[in-house]
């Protein structure tokens, strides 16, 4: 058997980075079967005997960084021919051939989701940290009155996604915001601005304050509440899965 890894980084949502690859397939001469889908986390396909190959798998994993998102692909391959005259074709040919084709494809690939990126609207959150707390806010109104988020809101075309986060934070709690470290990326079901359902993400950050106190500019009310307090509020759902990142990063300092 032989094994090769690439990875990439897409500057591209979680959703796009998977519909984009999906869509561009794989760089290879023979059709392939899918095995897994798992959007917008994992697929693998694979061909097998008559394509040309005793068998090739080809999986994929996406996961969520502040820079974008990462993808790492791996490609498992036997050739159908024997012994050492398969070992030489494919230390010789092969191994060659498919790196090549995996790098203008992933070069191709990582362009592609750059700009499909530049249609979607995304959703950016501020876990707001003091000391071991971490700011909360209450919806004021709308299908979402009374339950609980991290603050932030859409980011505008031409904006990135931290200039987005520091703007909502001064446009909603009147304060300037330092972003620290990136916390997670949850799948929106919804459409966001008019845009296709499912294919935008919120992406949360943890941030500290610059100066001042937060004031309830468009929620009902904001909140301080430490690690033990966070599982007893009625969250937004969006913002739900992000809450074991927050009490780990509340642990911690």
């Amino acid at each position: 058997m032989s094994r090769l890894r690439f990875t990439t980084l897409v500057d591209a949502p979680l959703t796009v980075a998977f519909d984009v690859a999906r869509t561009l397939g794989r760089p290879w001469g023979c059709p392939l079967e899918e095995v897994v889908s798992v959007r917008p986390e994992r697929d693998v396909y694979a061909a097998g005997p008559g394509s040309g190959w005793r068998w090739l798998t080809h999986s994929r994993r996406f996961s969520a960084t502040g820079d974008g998102t990462r993808v790492d692909e791996q490609v498992d391959w036997e050739t159908g021919l024997p012994g050492v005259l398969g070992g030489v074709a494919d230390r010789l040919l092969l191994r060659r051939r498919i790196v090549r084709a995996m790098q203008a494809h992933l070069d191709a690939y990582a362009v592609a989701a750059a700009r499909r990126a530049v249609d979607v609207v995304q959703v950016v959150g501020a876990a707001v940290v003091e000391g071991r707390r971490v700011l909360v806010a209450q919806r004021s109104g709308g299908p979402y009155d009374g339950l609980w988020e991290f603050p932030g809101g859409k980011v505008e075309p031409g904006e990135s996604d931290l200039s987005a986060l520091v703007r909502e934070c001064r446009e909603e709690l009147g304060v300037e915001v330092l972003p620290q470290a990136f916390l997670g990326e949850v799948l929106l079901d919804g459409s966001v601005a008019g845009g296709v359902p499912g294919t935008s993400t919120l992406r949360v950050w943890w941030a500290r304050l610059a100066g001042g106190a937060p004031v309830a500019h468009e929620h009902a009310q904001l909140r301080w509440v430490d690690v033990d307090d966070l599982a007893g509020l009625d969250w937004i759902e969006a913002d739900r899965p992000l809450l074991a990142a927050v009490r780990d990063l509340l642990h911690r300092l």
